[in-house]
């Protein structure tokens, strides 16, 4: 098992964009079982590879007993209306917020070994690859909030104990999104 540190929000890797991935070798592979083992440890319902210092293209997730990974995400959202749900983050302990997102979601990539995956989600797993995928692009939910909502948010991470902290390793309560956080 190689659990790593996770990111705080304030850690500069959370906001550049992640490289795509080029090479599907040993150090993929690793770097795939080092996330699933931190996600799961935490525990969390996804974890992208820059939240635990890695600027490339890859998110694991655990949504409704359903266990995967995805590299080099290309997202496709449905037409359908946002809905606004309580969200989570690993790199933001502790806290949840109303945050937007469309209610189903197709996520396109490779698995570690290179081959096509198409993924489908709603709800829950929907939520969990938009969140993920805006973490490989530099984007954090509280970016998704309006105004108002993000100014409340912002508050409360300027209070939170962690504020400041510099990406200890974190053993963090369940929170949010039925008890996961993205």
């Amino acid at each position: 098992m190689a659990i790593q540190p996770i990111r705080l929000f304030g850690d500069p890797v959370l906001r550049t964009p992640a490289e795509p991935v080029v090479d599907f070798d040993k150090e993929l592979r690793k770097l795939v079982k080092d996330l699933t083992d931190t996600m799961m440890d935490a525990p969390g319902a996804g974890l992208a590879a820059p939240q635990i210092g890695v600027g490339l293209r890859v998110f694991t997730y655990y949504v409704d007993e359903q266990l995967g990974h995805l590299i080099n995400p290309d997202l496709d959202l449905s037409d359908e209306l946002d809905e606004e749900g309580e969200e989570g983050c690993l790199s933001f302990p502790g806290l949840a917020f109303p945050t937007p997102r469309a209610i189903r979601a197709v996520a396109k990539g490779v698995d570690m070994h290179g081959e096509p995956i198409t993924l489908e989600g709603t709800d829950l797993m929907a939520r969990c690859f938009q969140h993920e995928t805006d973490h490989l692009d530099g984007v954090l939910f509280i970016d998704r909030m309006d105004a108002k909502q993000r100014k409340l948010a912002m508050k409360a991470v300027r209070e939170a104990e962690w504020s400041g902290l510099s990406a200890p390793a974190v053993k963090l309560s369940p929170h949010a999104t039925h008890g996961k956080a993205l």
